[in-house]
């Protein structure tokens, strides 16, 4: 089987969630311990670390893979959704699975994954697994899908757990308030499994104290262990200063990722490097500041406040629920710019008015459909901007969009390109 076999297999076969949405989703650890079992359980041979949350778990994962391989660690690194090819999804030492392997991989078990009605998801997690197993990595990062509990990655035992911060999105599956929502992501927490919590928020630290309690977890609130003293952007890095409260130790860092949202996602990963120091991970100051420093380099993550040119600034961010958009739009707002682009596309699920509603109404709106089934259509974006009286172009793609944007806007000028992930993919 060649590769682009094995991806037609893949796309056309498995139900992918990041075409078609919630058709594609199946819950449940019954389809994932099926493929485990006869791939000879690949998800117990190797350490691991699990990765849930709304927003920041793939921040999140790449900052610890980053610093793992800068301190010699072989390091598998699984997350979703990609943006280009789905080899991005499994990585070791930043480098993407090899075409060949995914080929092998779906030729051998092709009737394996449809004799147990595997999504695309699953499939990929136990190829991740599977992959992350024959090539005897030292541990692997491994992000959720959606949710935890019943989450396909959910079958491991981590070293640690860690979830990042709790907002709303995917509600029609996960629960439609924070506390409904974090009990879903509560459920990576393992027996005797240390957890950190890299956001304190009121609605949800009860449900996280109460399954720590349950599962005689450890529990870390990060932000209790690690304070932000100052940060400031400083191209090409954003300078951070957080301070260690149980140590009183400063620690000056930059980080190659540069919305400010990183420096809630950074306290989960400084103690997370904390913890696994204490168990007997060797962890060196420079490896950890490399890591954080060198993120991109190291394992080639996008989409995250990226900045895509400048003269005019563009920047590119997959924030595309109600808490990342905020958190975009007050970075925009801090950003020195005269007039203000927005490409944007979003996907049919969202509260697409509300989103809009929380973008500057002064900004010029050229708004776009992803080439992808579970798009919503520029029409129905149109309707909700009339409802808000915004100023706005409609495009038949991103890529029309993006050029139109480009050629109006004047160099002291900021062009934004988000709504989805699904847009920034097609930049």
């Amino acid at each position: 089987m060649t590769f682009q076999e094995a991806t037609d297999f893949l796309l056309q076969k498995l139900p992918i969630f990041q075409n078609i949405g919630g058709q594609a989703y199946k819950s449940g650890l019954e389809r994932i311990q099926l493929l485990c079992n006869v791939l000879k359980n690949p998800e117990k041979k190797f350490k691991s670390i699990h990765i849930a949350g709304t927003n920041g778990k793939g921040s999140t994962s790449h900052f610890l893979a980053s610093i793992l391989q800068e301190a010699g660690y072989k390091v598998g690194l699984t997350t979703s959704p990609h943006l280009k090819s789905f080899t991005e999804r499994i990585k070791i030492n930043g480098k993407e699975i090899e075409q060949i392997a995914l080929a092998d991989f779906v030729s051998k078990y092709q009737n394996l994954i449809e004799q147990t009605q595997a999504s695309f998801f699953e499939a990929m997690i136990a190829l991740a697994f599977w992959y992350f197993a024959e090539n005897q990595v030292d541990i692997a990062v491994v992000e959720t899908g959606m949710g935890g509990r019943l989450d396909a990655t959910n079958i491991i035992l981590p070293e640690i757990s860690v979830i990042t911060t709790i907002g709303y999105d995917h509600q029609q599956w996960l629960g439609n308030t924070l506390a409904q929502i974090a009990s879903e992501k509560a459920g990576i927490i393992k027996r005797q499994t240390p957890i950190v919590i890299s956001e304190k928020h009121p609605e949800t630290i009860s449900v996280f104290i109460q399954k720590a309690q349950q599962e005689n977890a450890p529990i870390y609130f990060a932000q209790e262990n690690f304070i932000l003293l100052e940060s400031h952007l400083q191209m090409p890095f954003l300078e951070l200063i957080y301070q260690n409260t149980r140590t009183e130790q400063i620690l000056d860092l930059q980080s190659g990722l540069l919305g400010n949202y990183q420096k809630k996602n950074l306290v989960g990963v400084l103690k997370t490097i904390e913890i696994l120091r204490e168990k007997g991970y060797q962890v060196s100051e420079k490896a950890l500041k490399d890591g954080i420093k060198n993120v991109i380099s190291n394992t080639d993550l996008r989409g995250r406040w990226q900045i895509l040119q400048e003269n005019p600034l563009t920047i590119a961010d997959i924030a595309h629920n109600e808490q990342g958009i905020r958190e975009v739009v007050e970075q925009i707002n801090q950003t020195p710019h005269q007039d203000l682009h927005l490409v944007l596309g979003f996907v049919s699920d969202k509260d697409v008015e509300k989103l809009l509603s929380i973008f500057p109404k002064k900004a010029s709106f050229y708004f776009c459909q992803p080439n992808i089934q579970r798009a919503m259509p520029v029409e129905k974006i149109s309707y909700f901007a009339d409802k808000i009286s915004l100023k706005y172009k409609v495009f038949n793609s991103v890529v029309d969009a993006y050029i139109f944007a480009q050629k109006q806007a004047q160099k002291d000028d900021l062009i934004f390109v988000g709504g989805s992930t699904f847009v920034v993919a097609e930049i």
